[in-house]
């Protein structure tokens, strides 16, 4: 990952929930975010993170915490 590509401290903060088991919907709720920007936070992650898949991006989360 460059550093450009580096994550923002909301993607950082998205990404340890997700790590943590949480769902798009309770991690929006938990934020006060809509869903819709978590998932475009999900989406922006796995581009950033090389992910394949919203699974390889819960493994490699689940990993980093």
């Amino acid at each position: 990952m460059g550093d450009g590509d580096s994550l923002t401290a909301r993607e950082s903060e998205i990404l340890a929930l997700v790590g943590r088991g949480y769902t798009t919907k309770e991690i929006a709720q938990l934020l006060h975010l809509s869903v819709y920007t978590v998932s475009n936070h999900r989406k922006h992650m796995c581009k950033k993170l090389k992910c394949q898949s919203a699974a390889e991006l819960i493994v490699l989360a689940a990993r980093q915490v």
